[in-house]
């Protein structure tokens, strides 16, 4: 792996650890506005992340596409085709875990950054657009990439995936993170472009928050519940 991949993960992991310092500064120095401290330091940290591996990858970004590379166009459709296909995968794999494994439906990452954006909708930025980015280099290009010239594709989607899952804190939701990660790992494995992932993920990601904005969790649950109903009845 090149030594740029490294500063790449390395960069995320800090990004990840700085809110830990922030937020003891911000209790000791701004305690009156401790909650707008934190998640201001959350975009700016994940901005100033984003620049520099964008920075870092900048002798990726000026490699010429590998020769089976699927043209703009192409990446467009399989953008808007892995959609779906990431939806679906999702919304099984999340009722798969709710009525066969008896996990308790709702993710409580997902309820902390709806939290975070309520309380700051510029954080919003974070979720929609920063963080796909950011993930899909690593997970998919640089994780995934790598175990892929030495495993066959499922391993190598499954523990990128897995990685993925605990590094959220979140890993009795793995068969989502799983199912998402097979979907991100195959669109990037059949354009050959990274940016085919960050698309699907975006998406994915904004349309949560958007749908969420205004809902309460409970609403949230009513919806997943009605979902239940349509899929297994009963």
């Amino acid at each position: 792996m090149p030594k740029r991949y490294w500063y790449v993960i390395l960069t995320y992991i800090l990004t990840q650890l700085s809110s830990f310092p922030a937020a003891l500064i911000a209790y000791n120095y701004f305690s009156d506005n401790y909650t707008e401290v934190v998640i201001y330091w959350s975009i700016f940290s994940f901005l100033v992340a984003l620049i520099i591996s964008l920075w870092l990858l900048k002798p990726d970004m000026q490699m010429p596409l590998h020769r089976d590379a699927s043209s703009s166009s192409h990446v467009i459709i399989w953008a808007i085709a892995g959609f779906f296909m990431a939806y679906i995968v999702q919304v099984v794999a999340s009722l798969i875990e709710i009525k066969v494994l008896g996990i308790e439906a709702g993710s409580q990452n997902t309820q902390n950054i709806m939290g975070i954006t309520r309380a700051i909708p510029l954080f919003m930025i974070v979720p929609a657009i920063i963080a796909p980015v950011l993930e899909e280099v690593i997970f998919r290009k640089i994780i995934f990439g790598s175990l892929y010239k030495r495993m066959n594709f499922f391993f190598a989607a499954f523990l990128s995936a897995l990685i993925f899952g605990a590094i959220h804190g979140e890993l009795q939701h793995l068969l989502v993170y799983t199912s998402m990660g097979f979907v991100f790992a195959y669109l990037y494995v059949k354009t050959k472009r990274i940016l085919t992932p960050i698309l699907v993920h975006a998406a994915l990601n904004t349309m949560t928050v958007i749908a969420q904005y205004s809902m309460t969790p409970e609403e949230i649950q009513k919806q997943l519940e009605q979902l239940q109903m349509i899929l297994f009845g009963g």
